[in-house]
């Protein structure tokens, strides 16, 4: 996943180049570099040979660039307990990978004239809960959109029984974390996943926080794109199976619908970022 030459020269060694992340693994015994009339020549034979690399880096403009690919057109959810962080980070992935930008309270407050808080207020989460599960159905057989959905116990996404139209795109949990390195961000990830004990463990990656703040959207959002590239490259099937369960209405107990030829071994566990 990285890539760093270095040539002797009089007893010193220089960097001709160093790339930190790739876009993605390359074999290293199959790796070719060599130096012809000052030039460097590299040669790199990639594991996913129909993987089309933007750019040579895993960095915002490759990932936005080339994880469409990957999506073939299916929606994603953001969810998560705050809703502003929800929509922030919604905003920005759809601006990068071109698709359409939508938050469930941006339509729910249009359509009731009243804010979402004032709503719980007067008539009590589980009513906006209920609504918002309305909206997601009619989202859901909508392609290449960017979902912001309700944070907290107002949303569809915090109750387990509200989930069969959250199966019908790739579902990103944004999770802030108390973690204090990335290795234990990641263990604190897998047990929550594992635990079940909340709803947003059905979704299909996880990506941890270490706190907020809106300077660090764009961070957070390539985040989520980099956690839906391992996905979607571990189980090349997940997006076929995402569209038929479009197309039969979001019918049926997710994930049990299974596009022929699928190997139900070949699913990958949520990625955690």
């Amino acid at each position: 996943m990285s890539l760093l030459i270095r040539a002797k020269s009089d007893g010193t060694l220089r960097t001709l180049m160093n790339v930190t992340t790739l876009f993605d693994r390359v074999k290293s015994s199959e790796t070719i570099w060599f130096i012809d009339e000052d030039q460097l020549v590299v040669n790199l034979k990639k594991v996913e040979q129909e993987l089309k690399w933007p750019d040579i880096d895993e960095s915002w403009e490759s990932l936005t660039s080339g994880i469409t690919q990957l999506l073939t057109g299916i929606s994603v959810h953001i969810v998560g307990d705050s809703t502003d962080i929800n929509e922030a980070v919604a905003k920005e992935i759809a601006e990068g990978i071109g698709y359409l930008p939508v938050c469930t309270s941006e339509l729910l407050e249009s359509a009731t004239q009243k804010s979402i808080d004032a709503w719980a207020d007067t008539e009590g989460v589980d009513s906006v809960a209920e609504a918002e599960c309305v909206v997601l159905e009619s989202l859901s057989s909508h392609v290449r959109t960017v979902v912001a959905t309700l944070g907290g116990k107002q949303g569809a996404a915090s109750r387990f029984d509200k989930w069969q139209y959250l199966h019908s795109g790739f579902t990103v949990w944004l999770s802030v974390s108390d973690a204090g390195d990335e290795a234990a961000a990641k263990e604190e990830a897998r047990r929550s996943v594992s635990a079940g004990s909340v709803a947003y463990a059905k979704s299909d990656v996880v990506v941890k926080l270490g706190g907020w703040d809106p300077v660090y959207t764009r961070a957070v959002a390539q985040g989520c794109l980099v956690a839906l590239k391992q996905l979607t490259l571990a189980d090349k099937k997940l997006a076929g199976k995402k569209s038929l369960y479009i197309r039969l209405g979001c019918r049926g107990d997710w994930p049990n619908i299974e596009p022929p030829g699928w190997d139900p071994q070949s699913e990958a566990p949520p990625t955690n970022i």
